[in-house]
């Protein structure tokens, strides 16, 4: 600019406002579960600064669940209960099975000494009666000497 020639606008001057500087201030000691460090977290702030310390987890509620109607174990004594009369059941029919077949053969064994002593009857009864046919030996004129039989 000329030093004769003035601005026709008016002209604002701005100075720079000086950003005090933080006051440190010590953290509180938090205290640490031995293994474990806690996160740490940083935050930029809209005038620049940026901001670091540690996350604080905040406890989250446990979600609020009903219990079950039945226990677990009631449900699993019923279900052995159920084993144990399936299996019950199935052995007494098994036993019954059993009982039966050996009353099965009974019966047969019975049956078949009734029809062979039958039988047995029948051949020594009719040998003792009436003959039709057959060969007849007369022994009664045989001689016998010396323990030998001469025909």
């Amino acid at each position: 600019m000329h030093p004769d020639h003035t601005p026709q606008w008016p002209v604002e001057v701005h100075q720079p406002t000086p950003i005090p500087s933080p006051v440190v201030h010590s953290a509180p000691v938090v205290p640490v579960q031995p293994g474990t460090v806690p996160t740490v977290a940083s935050i930029v702030l809209p005038d620049g600064r940026v901001v670091t310390g540690y996350a604080i987890d905040h406890p989250q509620p446990q979600p609020v669940t009903d219990p079950p109607a039945v226990s677990r174990t009631a449900v699993n004594v019923a279900l052995g209960g159920v084993g144990f009369f399936a299996v019950c059941g199935g052995l007494l029919l098994l036993t019954s099975f059993i009982a039966a077949l050996t009353a099965f053969i009974g019966q047969l064994i019975i049956l078949a000494a009734v029809i062979f002593g039958g039988w047995i009857a029948v051949q020594v009864l009719s040998t003792s009666g009436h003959r039709e046919g057959g060969t007849t030996v007369n022994i009664r004129r045989a001689v016998i000497k010396r323990n030998h039989f001469h025909g």
